[in-house]
This record gives C-alpha cells, sequence and structure tokens, in this order.
C-alpha cells in the first residue's frame, strides 16, 4: 500500500517531533543542557573545522541564529525550530570559563517564560544532530528563515 504524500509528511513530521522531544535516542536528550538552579556555564572548545568556539559545560557546540537581531532580546527561533535547535536555557546566571568573556555573557527572557542564554547580544542554542563534544553539524545550516553558526569568544560568526 502507497501512502498519500501528505500521510507521508506528516509522517515524517510527527517522527521528527518524537526525536526532537528526546523520545527516539537517548543520547540526544543526553547532550542537551538542563539548566541548574546555579547557572549554566559556557566554555570555548574546539568544533570540527571551525576552531574554538563556545561550547556549554558538556563540550556541546552553541549556534546563533541569524534571524535573531542582536540585542533585541527575541527569538526568532520558535516552534519547530526550537525542536530541532534547542535554546540554550538557565535557571541561574551564566558562568564564563576558559576565554568565555562574562562581559559578553547574558540572558533573556523568552516567550513562554523561560530564560535563555546570550552571547554579544545573540540567543545561544544546541543543535539536536550533535551527538558528541565537538561537534558542529549545524554550522551554515539554512532553515526557518535564516542559517545557524558557532560564536568565537569575540562574538563573531564561525564557520562559512
Amino acid at each position: 500500500m502507497r501512502f498519500p504524500r501528505l500521510t507521508a509528511a506528516l509522517l515524517a513530521l510527527a517522527a521528527f517531533a518524537l526525536i526532537a522531544a528526546g523520545w527516539g535516542d537517548s543520547s540526544v536528550a543526553s547532550t542537551r543542557a538542563t539548566p541548574s538552579a546555579t547557572g549554566t556555564t559556557v566554555s570555548l572548545g574546539s568544533a570540527g573545522g571551525v576552531g574554538k568556539v563556545l561550547v556549554n559545560a558538556k563540550g556541546m557546540t552553541l549556534y546563533y541564529f541569524s534571524k535573531d537581531v542582536k540585542g533585541s532580546g527575541v527569538s526568532k527561533c520558535t516552534g519547530a525550530c526550537a525542536q530541532a535547535w534547542p535554546p540554550f536555557i538557565t535557571k541561574g546566571k551564566p558562568t564564563a570559563k576558559n576565554g568565555v568573556k562574562s562581559s559578553m555573557l547574558g540572558t533573556m527572557k523568552r516567550s513562554n517564560g523561560t530564560t535563555q542564554v546570550t552571547y554579544a547580544g545573540r540567543p545561544l542554542y544546541t543543535f539536536i544532530e550533535d551527538k558528541k563534544p565537538g561537534e558542529d553539524t549545524g554550522t551554515g545550516i539554512k532553515a526557518f528563515g535564516g542559517s545557524f553558526f558557532p560564536l568565537h569568544s569575540n562574538g563573531k560568526k564561525a564557520g562559512s
């Protein structure tokens, strides 16, 4: 039996949503930042071919979304975008380590009330396809009306 195109597309979208929610692959869920009451750590780590970039406490690459307006305090990555690119959330003040400039580290409130970590005025995200520290499989991906890139400690984009 052949599925009509719409049914197949809906099944694919449902499968993606389950994976993004962490149901289908425990390695994805384990790489996401779990907010802590004392804050979240941002440090420098090496990622693929882009060199030293911002990473979370687990060494996972942090990205910015080009559609976000720098310093606006508003994330343009919501819904399906935030499922594929989970916002880097904290419950406390983020901490800068290993070459990250604390003066560039900040937070903003998302529309759902959570607090997202920012760097150089840009909201930060992880990527569900990055499975282990040092991966940057999201570098340069165009999706949801913009592109995603890691950041160097000077706040400039890494990658092409």
